[in-house]
């Protein structure tokens, strides 16, 4: 056959694509990379990591979720593109019990080995891991997140804090807000009793971590400066005795 028939030149490309696609498709990844979240249903802090119990290589370490919360973005996890019964991811989380009377925070360490369910509209989308309220982890994978009506998980949007979490917190956030009605109150009274001393003080800080603050004064013997703190001391008084009442009166 000669070399510039027209067979030839027919059968070239043919020849090349049957040689090509079997390469092309033995590198085709079996697996695709996915984001992973974490989101927490329960009472307790938990983190996690995970890990392919049949690929060590396929793991990903986690992070620390708060109590009815939700964690950020980690990268990534390898899924099977295409899924079947009996996919398997090994989560490693640890949550932490009640404090102790002498301060301690017992700490629980469990491994789980969690089967993912059917992929979000048949493809492997973004890896949720779910800290349930009962405390036990469930994975689900889909790009919509909780509060998306095709959401896939079990519980439906996202957490929501107990009444107990919510008044905990509430006596947090007051008893910050009292604490710093002291310590402006105990300003105030340094800078009474002791004006020189306390100017000091204050001109050395704010020269460290303010600057722009003492551009309008030659000094922290100025009488300005003083005046200025004494308002400054002031309002902050009023603004904290303000959020502390407020707090007060929305425990009611």
């Amino acid at each position: 056959m000669q070399a510039n028939s027209p067979l030839l030149r027919f059968a070239q490309p043919l020849l090349l694509c049957l040689l090509v696609t079997p390469a092309v498709v033995g590198w085709a990844k079996s697996t695709v990379s996915v984001s992973v979240h974490g989101v927490n249903y329960s009472n307790q802090t938990f983190s996690y990591s995970l890990e392919d119990p049949n690929d060590k290589k396929n793991r990903i370490g986690g992070e620390l979720v708060d109590r009815f919360a939700a964690g950020g973005t980690q990268c990534c996890y390898e899924l099977p593109r295409q899924w079947r019964p009996g996919i398997k991811i090994q989560v490693n989380s640890r949550h932490w019990l009640p404090k102790e009377p002498d301060g301690k925070l017992p700490e629980v360490a469990q491994t789980h080995v969690v089967e993912v369910p059917e992929y979000a509209d048949g493809k492997p989308g973004e890896l949720w891991v779910l800290r349930q309220p009962d405390g036990t982890v469930k994975i689900v994978s889909s790009d919509y997140q909780p509060d998306h009506e095709k959401w896939p998980g079990e519980v439906k949007g996202w957490p929501v804090p107990s009444l107990e979490y919510r008044r905990e917190r509430h006596a947090l956030y007051l008893e910050l807000a009292e604490s710093d009605v002291k310590s402006v109150k105990r300003l105030l009274s340094d800078l009474q009793q002791d004006p020189a001393k306390s100017t000091a003080l204050s001109w050395e800080l704010r020269r460290k971590y303010s600057p722009l603050d003492l551009t309008s004064f030659s000094g922290p013997s100025d009488p300005k400066f003083r005046d200025w703190l004494q308002k400054e001391y002031e309002q902050s008084l009023q603004a904290s005795e303000n959020k502390a009442l407020r707090l007060r009166e929305s425990q009611q």
